[in-house]
């Protein structure tokens, strides 16, 4: 299977029409016919069925161009890589996070680790969700920003400290709540609360607590920028790990006064002992070393 044919099946399965899909790839229609007729030969059934208007697809054409279209865009970041790597690069380091406020201080370490290892391709991926770490487990990623109670169980898993991150409570900065230094479960009497969207665990605890008061009327929301929403829109307030400020001055971050915390950390494969790794680490350490007065 070639790349030409699975762009004619990709684009065919969006236009359903043969002379349109043609047009757009910039090709004849006998040409593309050719390329779909070869490609149905090889994989040993049909795509499409031929109609007067142009083409449906069968229903194992369906299924196959739903893969098909996972496959050709892996392909085409792979292909994107590889040049990268043939022209500058000839290491390449692969750094996953949630968000980009979960290391506040990215865009200078990444200055100083390219200033450093010139040699080494810099790939930062933004993955929410508890797929990162999957993804991170297959050795499709080399560093992954964690809680340490996410990767604690996997021996072959190292991790670095980075920092503790608290807890917030979210508001907007006309919000009456704004004015106070921190707050406390009674202080949110009569809120709407948010809760849900794969709260960490350590976090659940606090918020159980506040919704245990019988004080707040509660909001479920599916994940953190729903609910970031939900406050800019005045539905509510919401409790968040200091890692997610943006520090844009959109919100309020009021400290939430409680002992619990989040311990954020970097997480390496056990056998990686290369030095990008370990220089990247170091880069992050040192940078929150300094943070002074940067609320996590």
């Amino acid at each position: 299977m070639t790349t030409k044919q699975m762009d004619c099946a990709l684009e065919l399965s969006h236009t359903l029409n043969f002379s349109r899909a043609a047009e757009n790839l910039f090709i004849s229609q006998p040409a593309l016919t050719y390329q779909i007729q070869c490609l149905e030969n090889e994989i040993g059934f049909r795509l499409f069925e031929r109609t007067g208007k142009g083409a449906d697809l069968t229903p194992a054409g369906a299924r196959f161009c739903t893969e098909l279209r996972r496959i050709r865009t892996e392909l085409k970041a792979a292909v994107e890589q590889g040049q990268n790597m043939s022209s500058q690069y000839s290491e390449a380091l692969h750094v996953c996070i949630p968000m980009r406020s979960c290391i506040y201080f990215l865009p200078q370490i990444m200055q100083k680790f390219e200033a450093a290892m010139p040699h080494v391709a810099l790939n930062i991926k933004f993955l929410y969700g508890e797929g990162r770490v999957d993804l991170f487990l297959r050795g499709e990623q080399d560093i992954l920003f964690a809680r340490e109670s996410e990767l604690k169980r996997f021996s072959s898993v190292r991790t670095a400290p980075l920092y503790d991150s608290h807890f917030y409570i979210v508001v907007c900065t006309d919000d009456p709540l704004a004015e106070r230094e921190t707050l406390s479960a009674d202080d949110l009497a009569g809120q709407t609360f948010m809760v849900g969207g794969g709260s960490p665990a350590e976090m659940v605890v606090v918020q159980n607590r506040i919704v245990g008061s019988g004080q707040v009327q509660i909001l479920n929301c599916p994940d953190h920028e729903t609910a970031m929403a939900n406050v800019a829109a005045r539905k509510g307030i919401v409790m968040s790990p200091g890692f997610a400020n943006d520090h844009n001055g959109e919100f309020v971050w009021i400290p939430f006064g409680c002992s619990e915390h989040m311990k954020c950390v970097l997480g390496y494969h056990r056998d990686d002992v290369r030095k990008s790794t370990r220089y990247f680490i170091e880069l992050a350490q040192a940078a929150y070393t300094y943070a002074g007065a940067i609320p996590l």
